[in-house]
Order: structure tokens, then C-alpha cells, then sequence
């Protein structure tokens, strides 16, 4: 089962269901002029994009990674938009077989935008397939069964394919090293997080004042679709239990029924914190004795959960296992723990 489809909490950056996710096209940036954030990325691709709309050729093939829900999506729809062309989306789970691939190729236009998200998910035979279309734009196609079978390449339109990923390293050498442009992106600071959420109360017709967007979008762990995500929540509250205003002490309220508290955890994080330190004495435990402890399977915690608070630097991953940070300890009101004595001094005696 997909990441996406385990993880429903509030600051999950997977989408969560079909609603969600028409919602969030809506809110999506259409081109690169209306795009918040990734300054670096952003003005990257647009030299990319105009050398390649100059020149009258399909832009190279692009390969985006980073965490979920920093816009790896959007900016595939941006690159087709800017580009003039169309997209066609897809996904590495869903192309099972090299027939698969082959009427998904063998349909694209001259200058489209193929989009497959979690690449690194592709079957290997499947995977191998696709590096004659990426390099000589031909792709193989058998005909008939058994000894008559024929093997035969067709000519492929010029085509981009993007390709977006939250694991880099699971992609293989050899079809990373066929993208001409490799672009990261980066966790967005309060300040663009801030101007997403105002944008998208604005798209949504939710009313906001003073610091209620600020709030959120502190509380957003740096990922515009946990701040999206957030707004809509702190929306119902305010509709509810107010007069529908979003402003500071309605977003804090909110926040704080949602569980989500100022560095942005929420109460699975602080039960993973609480887990670690006072069941296992803050670490290093194995990630398999965590899951289990928490009653959770160990690729929702390396997806989901520890990602943010590696980032926030309350979480250390080490070769003997996961071990909490003296600020984990200060965020739950712990007292910190003395150092750990050094190997020579086990002997020695007490003071």
C-alpha cells in the first residue's frame, strides 16, 4: 500500500483522498509567474524552458526529488504550460509491463509532457525499457507469440519526460544519469509559506486577518500542502465555533484542536518522541522495535514521521538505530539527560 494511503493525519504531505486532491489542483500555481518559493529551482527552469522554446525543440527529460508535497507535481503542469504543450500523467506503480509503457509512449504528441511520479517505483524490465526512448527516442515492440515472434522499433515523437521522486537513491543509475536536468527542491521558509496560505485563502474565499496566516503557516512544516492542508481545517473551525474569520487567536485555536503544536508536531510525532525517550531511554533503537512499539509499520515512520523531525533536529538516525536529541527532551518538558560516559570510564568510580 502507497505511503499516501496510510497516512491521514492532518501535516500528512501525501494526498489523502480524491476530495483532497481536487481541491488541491485548484490551488495549484498555473505557471512559473505565479509560483511562491524554490528561487533557485525556479530560475533554473525558466532559462531551461526558453533555451528550449528558442531553439523549437522538446525541453530535456527532467527529473525532480525531494520530500512530498513541495510541489514536485505542480511544476510538471508548469513545464507543460510554459512549454506550450500538453501533459500526461501517470505513475511508476501503475506501469506494470513493457505494453504499458509502450501505448503510453507510442500516444505522445510531438513536445509532450510525460509525468510519472515515483519513478523509483518502476519494474526494473519496464525501467530498461524506457532508456532507448529517453536517449534515441525508439522504443522495442514484439509482435506475435513464440518462435515467429518479431522484435521491432518504433520512432517516438520528441518528448520530455518528467519524472518526480521523494527517493533519489532508490533510482536507478542508469535512468538518472538520462535526465539533462536533475532539480531538488527545498523545504519553503515561513515568509513563502505565508504568501501560499494568503494566495490560497484568497482562491478558497476564506476570509483571514492580522497573523492568522503567519500562525499557519509556522505550523506548516516548510511543505505548501501541509499549509493548503491546514487552512482548510482551521476554515471549518472558524465557520463553525466563529464567525468564519481566520485570524490569530481563531488560528490558534484551531491549531491547537488539531493537535498541531509550535514547531509544527503533531500527535503522532510527539507519541514517536515520547516513545523513543521514555521507553528506550531516548535511543539508539532499532527502527522495527519503534514501529512496533508505536503499533505502526516502519515505512509510514521513515516516510511520514521522521523526516520532519530529522530536519527540526529532534531525531538522529545512527547506525545503531534512532536516538532522540537534548532538544527533543526540551520540546516535551523533559529534563536532558546527562552524556553518555565515555568507554573508558565505565569502571570508574562514583563521585
Amino acid at each position: 500500500m502507497p505511503p499516501h494511503e496510510k497516512a491521514s493525519r492532518s501535516l500528512s504531505p501525501f494526498p489523502t483522498g480524491p476530495g483532497e486532491s481536487e481541491v488541491e489542483k485548484s490551488l495549484r500555481p498555473r505557471n512559473t509567474s505565479e509560483f511562491v518559493g524554490q528561487r533557485v529551482t525556479m530560475e533554473k527552469l525558466r532559462i531551461f524552458v526558453q533555451a528550449a522554446r528558442g531553439r523549437g525543440e522538446a525541453l530535456d527529460h527532467v527529473l525532480l526529488y525531494g520530500p512530498p508535497g513541495l510541489g514536485k507535481t505542480t511544476l510538471a503542469h508548469i513545464i507543460a504550460e510554459e512549454m506550450g504543450t500538453t501533459l500526461r500523467a501517470t505513475s511508476g506503480p501503475v506501469i506494470e509491463r513493457k505494453d504499458d509503457l509502450a501505448a503510453i509512449l507510442t500516444e505522445l504528441q510531438a513536445g509532450d509532457v510525460l509525468f510519472i511520479d515515483e519513478i523509483h517505483r518502476l519494474n526494473r524490465v519496464v525501467e530498461e525499457c524506457l532508456y532507448p526512448a529517453l536517449e534515441d527516442r525508439k522504443i522495442d515492440i514484439l509482435i506475435g507469440d513464440g518462435p515467429h515472434a518479431k522484435s521491432i522499433k518504433l520512432d517516438l515523437q520528441p518528448f520530455t519526460l518528467v519524472g518526480a521522486t521523494t527517493r533519489a537513491g532508490m533510482l536507478g543509475g542508469p535512468l538518472r544519469t538520462r535526465f539533462g536536468i536533475t532539480l531538488r527542491l527545498e523545504f519553503y521558509s515561513p515568509t513563502e509559506l505565508e504568501t501560499i496560505v494568503r494566495r490560497s485563502a484568497g482562491i478558497l474565499g476564506v476570509p483571514v486577518e492580522g497573523d492568522g496566516p503567519r500562525l499557519i503557516a509556522a505550523r506548516s512544516r516548510g511543505t505548501p500542502r501541509i499549509a493548503n492542508r491546514l487552512l482548510r481545517r482551521v476554515r471549518d473551525i472558524a465557520e463553525v465555533r466563529h464567525q468564519g474569520t481566520v485570524d490569530e487567536p481563531v488560528a490558534a485555536e484551531a491549531l491547537g484542536l488539531l493537535e498541531v503544536d509550535e514547531l509544527g508536531l503533531d500527535g503522532q510525532d510527539r507519541a514517536f518522541l515520547q516513545a523513543l525517550i521514555e521507553k528506550f531511554g531516548g535511543g539508539p533503537t532499532g527502527l522495527n522495535t519503534l514501529a512496533v512499539a508505536l503499533s505502526e509499520d516502519e515505512e509510514t515512520l521513515v516516510d511520514v514521521v521522521e523526516p520532519f523531525l530529522i530536519q527540526a533536529g529532534l531525531l538522529a538516525r545512527t547506525p545503531r538505530g534512532r536516538s532522540a536529541t537534548p532538544a527533543a527532551y526540551r520540546h516535551l518538558g523533559l529534563p536532558v539527560p546527562p552524556p553518555p560516559t565515555a568507554d573508558g570510564d565505565i569502571f570508574a568510580e562514583n563521585p
